[in-house]
């Protein structure tokens, strides 16, 4: 009879692969990510999309009341930290406009609630992100 592996050895099996990643690889990883540089325009863009899920009026958007709530302080954090995790792993020491936006709606979806009036119309926290990233400027 032939035996199967143990859950621990398993993997190597059933995916072709193994993956030995210490403890100070990841730690060291964190360090570097933690130092990927974000220009101050970058940070003013995260910010401002942020603040434009709280008060679309103050950058002219026109959302028709469409949102309940907007997203809180810290997804401004979670952004820029997804964005220098991003640019890390694509080998660059900096973060560009485009690896915020690359990351703006899996950030801010779920911390975005949409009005009854939205949703009876069908309006949905991906559309009202996707209209705030379409008109603010980038930099």
């Amino acid at each position: 009879m032939i035996g199967r592996p143990a859950p621990n050895e398993a993997a190597p099996y059933y995916f072709g692969y193994i993956n030995r990643v210490s403890g100070e690889d990841i730690l060291t990883a964190r360090r570097v990510v933690n130092i990927v540089y974000v220009d101050d325009k970058i940070k003013d863009y995260i910010v401002d999309l942020v603040w434009a899920t709280r008060d679309p009026k103050r950058y002219r958007l026109d959302l028709n009341g469409y949102v309940r709530y907007g997203a809180s302080p810290r997804a401004t954090i979670a952004l820029t930290m997804v964005a220098k995790a991003w640019a890390f792993l694509n080998g660059r020491g900096y973060v560009t406009p485009q690896d915020v936006k690359t990351f703006a709606l899996d950030v801010l979806r779920h911390r975005v609630a949409v009005s009854y009036e939205a949703e009876a119309e069908n309006i949905t926290p991906e559309n009202i992100i996707t209209k705030i990233l379409e008109t603010l400027p980038v930099p």
